[in-house]
C-alpha cells in the first residue's frame, strides 16, 4: 500500500485542471501539460484538491497510484512554478553559448557540439561556464539536462567535463610510479 497516493495534492490558485477519464490536462500561468494515466488509477478533484486513487482488483494498482500523484504534483508545480537544472563545464577551453533554441558547447572536440532543445524548454548560459535549463515538464528538464552532460561526463582524474551544479564528482588517485 504506499503512503505516497494517500497524500492528496494541493491546487494552488490560478492552476485550471482538466479530467477526462484518464487524460488530465493542467493549466497554468507558465503553461500546459497533459498526460493519460494508467487504467488501474482513478484522477479525482475534489474542491482545491487532486486525488490519484487505485482501482479495486488491479493488481499494483496502489504502485500505479502513488506514481500517479507524484506525476500530478510534478505537472501542477511545473505550471506554476517551473523546473530548472544548472550545469557547470569544468576544463580548459570548455564553453557553452545559447543562441535561440540551439546550445553551442566546445567540449574539447574537433567540432562544435550544437544541441537542439525540444519545445518547452529554454536554456541560458549566465557565464560560459554556466548551463541554465528551465521548462515545465520535470521530465524533459532532466532528460535534456543529462543529454548535454552525455556528451563530456566529468571524469574521475581532473574532474573535466560537464557536471550538475549540485554533483559531487569522486577523484581517483594518479597511477603511482
Amino acid at each position: 500500500m504506499s503512503r505516497i497516493a494517500k497524500a492528496p495534492v494541493d491546487i494552488l490558485s490560478g492552476v485550471e485542471i482538466t479530467i477526462a477519464g484518464q487524460d488530465v490536462t493542467v493549466k497554468g500561468k507558465k503553461g500546459t501539460l497533459n498526460r493519460v494515466f494508467n487504467d488501474a488509477v482513478e484522477v479525482v478533484q475534489e474542491e482545491n484538491q487532486l486525488k490519484a486513487l487505485p482501482r479495486e482488483g488491479v493488481a499494483n494498482a496502489w504502485a500505479q497510484a502513488g506514481t500517479a500523484r507524484s506525476l500530478l504534483n510534478a505537472m501542477v508545480v511545473g505550471v506554476t512554478e517551473g523546473f530548472v537544472k544548472k550545469l557547470l563545464l569544468t576544463g580548459v577551453g570548455y564553453r557553452a553559448n545559447a543562441q535561440g533554441s540551439k546550445l553551442n558547447l566546445t567540449l574539447g572536440f574537433s567540432h562544435p557540439v550544437v544541441y537542439e532543445m525540444p519545445a518547452g524548454i529554454s536554456v541560458e548560459t549566465p557565464t560560459q561556464t554556466e548551463v541554465v535549463v528551465s521548462g515545465v515538464d520535470k521530465q524533459l528538464v532532466g532528460q535534456v539536462a543529462a543529454n548535454i552532460r552525455g556528451y563530456r561526463p566529468p571524469e574521475p582524474y581532473k574532474g573535466k567535463g560537464v557536471r550538475y551544479s549540485d554533483e559531487v564528482v569522486r577523484r581517483k588517485e594518479a597511477k603511482k610510479k
